[in-house]
């Protein structure tokens, strides 16, 4: 008995694990971590910001002609907002990464609704853009985010490959990625740090740097989440 009920709270927490950090999971809300694999196109997605360093990211996007989806914590957007209206501005799209930027793990449904939703409003009046698109902190899912999600009319956006750049140098996100991608992929890299006034990201510009111009000279097309995944919209 005692060897069974183990195995099965071994088997439901796997599963929960799962579910709140499996990219492919949609148990907590609709959520998408990839496109066609028929056409050679990408996502590129940053998260986190936008921050101090951002407009140096467009610089980098705009010399090469690509576009790509940032997703933006509210506080940020409220705190730099002239930087955060420049990133819809040069022609790219905006997600929401939630206000706070906190764990939503163990949160409440109210908690979750009310933090997507100052977000949103942040990002709404600061840039003009509704985003549609949702990634939750840290990639983690919760119980409530459905809910959140339908009333605020955003799908979730996991990713494909992660280029864990607030920790690697540059040649090893550049390695990560460059292994990980194929025909609709979603990348996953950060122009912020939380909620960091000045973070340092510099091994995420230096990365991309390197990164654009080794995809586009393999013949791959970078497109927003949004053209990506709709792309007769």
């Amino acid at each position: 008995m005692y060897l069974a009920s183990g195995s099965a709270v071994l088997a439901s927490s796997g599963f929960l694990a799962w579910a709140v950090r499996g990219r492919s999971a949609r148990v907590f809300g609709p959520s998408v971590w990839r496109g066609p694999r028929d056409r050679r196109a990408i996502a590129l997605t940053f998260d986190d910001g936008p921050s101090e360093s951002t407009p140096a990211l467009l610089e980098i996007l705009a010399r090469h002609g690509v576009s790509a989806t940032f997703f933006q914590c509210g506080a940020n957007v409220d705190r730099l907002p002239e930087t955060a209206r420049a990133v819809a501005q040069a022609g790219h799209e905006i997600g929401n990464h939630s206000y706070s930027h906190s764990l939503f793990c163990f949160r409440s449904g109210q908690f979750i609704e009310r933090d997507l939703a100052r977000a949103q409003q942040a990002i709404e009046e600061r840039t003009g853009a509704s985003p549609a698109w949702f990634r939750a902190p840290f990639g983690a899912r919760w119980f409530g985010m459905a809910r959140a999600q339908r009333r605020l009319a955003l799908t979730g956006v996991m990713w494909t490959a992660i280029g864990y750049d607030w920790k690697l140098r540059a040649e090893a996100i550049v390695e990560r990625l460059t292994a990980g991608v194929s025909n609709g992929s979603i990348l996953c890299l950060h122009d912020g740090r939380g909620l960091l006034v000045e973070p340092d990201i510099g091994a995420t510009l230096e990365a991309v740097r390197r990164l654009v111009p080794v995809l586009l000279d393999r013949g791959y097309r970078f497109e927003t989440v949004s053209r990506l995944l709709c792309p007769t919209n």
